[in-house]
């Protein structure tokens, strides 16, 4: 396993993120699966185990450090988050004193080794950045009686939104957490942000490293040019060979779902192997190709406001597989939803576009699936329609 030094800490350079742990056919949360891929990490090296309050309906922190107390406390570092960015319109206040320690209860823990303010972003900042809502106050506290070893946040904002909340607590944040991969590096500014947290003295965590998946897999020639230049890869360790290379990140988290995926990862992670100038090269050319796809990681915020209670991710998953390949399947999945469940049934009273940490137009872009899926428009109309928005929002933004 490969190490990474934070403070006075060694860190393996890779991270069980537990946003999407395995399911039984139920679709509960495959105790036993866990138990496997968490003795894997362990075996491997594996040091770090990062959840939040919401993942899994607030059941990710119950299993993961279930499984966790099979160890010695001593031989895991756990990180934790408060959902300060749930206080937005229609969703209940949550108290950090109350979150706080039903989190301890749940994990069955004294402390966290990691503890951060989750998804700092435009939206969340009004209420991380009140002074009446106490909340640095609070965690500040907790790190003196040392029930918190490492205070920091987790973070979607845009640049501008990042260095508002440094100005406001920086001083007080040890890390921060960004989603950080080849695709976002450019179409999410991740450069920029990289270079914000380095030039404030903040070490760089890194989420949604593969993007939800969506680098992960690709078409038949995209994956042919990847395994011709390394052969004894996957296509998810190409994600993570630029990490190490590139901007070389403290952390790397990863959302293993399955024995299989965390494998191949503690593979990946057991020797360092950076990338040459000809497949960093390579990597830009997938980028740019998948510039026009939705970017959405099925992280799920949306679905939890949606007076619809529509499968949001799901059908945007759709979407982007019909801008890659037109597909029988994927409009006989899209029927199976149900009767007022489609992309139609949206009512475009945009919770979800507030909830969204990569600020996507979901109501315009159901729309269009819509559109495709009764026939008024083709795929090939709605990405030169998406392409031309993109544009124009690009013009007004100068």
């Amino acid at each position: 396993m490969l190490y990474n030094d934070f403070q006075d800490l060694k860190l393996s350079a890779l991270g069980f993120g537990a946003m999407r742990l395995p399911l039984d056919t139920q679709g509960k949360i495959d105790q036993a699966e866990l138990d496997r891929m968490v003795d894997a990490a362990m075996a491997a090296g594996v040091n770090y185990y990062d959840t939040a309050y919401p993942y899994h309906g607030g059941l990710s922190e119950v299993a993961l450090c279930a499984s966790l107390a099979r160890y010695p406390r001593e031989s895991w570092h756990l990180a934790d988050k408060f959902p300060g960015h749930q206080n937005v319109k229609g969703v209940k206040h949550f108290v950090p004193e109350e979150v706080f320690e039903d989190q301890l209860r749940k994990c069955g823990v004294e402390y966290f080794d990691f503890y951060l303010l989750h998804n700092v972003n435009e939206s969340s900042l009004a209420w991380y950045a009140n002074p009446d809502n106490h909340y640095m106050d609070y965690f500040l506290a907790q790190k003196a009686a040392g029930r918190i070893r490492h205070l920091g946040f987790s973070c979607h904002a845009a640049p501008a939104g990042l260095e508002r909340f440094l100005a406001l607590y920086g001083e007080h944040m040890e890390f921060c957490q960004i989603q950080l991969n080849y695709l976002d590096w450019t179409l999410q500014d991740a450069e920029q942000k990289v270079s914000i947290l380095r030039a404030a003295g903040i070490p760089v965590w890194v989420m949604e490293p593969v993007r939800g998946g969506r680098l992960a897999h690709f078409d038949e020639a995209t994956e042919a040019k990847l395994r011709a230049a390394r052969p004894d890869e996957s296509i998810p360790a190409w994600a993570f060979r630029w990490l190490r290379t590139v901007p070389k990140p403290t952390m790397i988290l990863s959302g293993m779902s399955n024995l299989a995926q965390m494998q191949d990862n503690l593979k990946t992670f057991s020797e360092d192997r950076p990338l040459s100038g000809e497949e960093l090269a390579l990597l830009d050319e997938v980028a740019a190709s998948l510039a026009r796809l939705i970017p959405c990681t099925g992280c799920r915020y949306c679905c939890a406001g949606c007076p619809k209670h529509l499968d949001i991710p799901t059908m945007l998953a759709m979407a982007n597989d019909m801008a890659v390949s037109a597909s029988f399947n994927t409009v006989a999945r899209y029927t199976a939803l149900g009767e007022g469940k489609h992309a139609g049934d949206c009512i475009s009273c945009g919770q979800c576009v507030r909830a969204c940490p990569q600020k996507i137009d979901v109501p315009a872009e159901l729309r269009r699936l819509d559109e495709c899926m009764r026939g008024q428009k083709t795929w090939e109309e709605i990405c030169a329609e998406r392409a031309a928005a993109a544009e124009a929002l690009k013009k007004a933004a100068k």
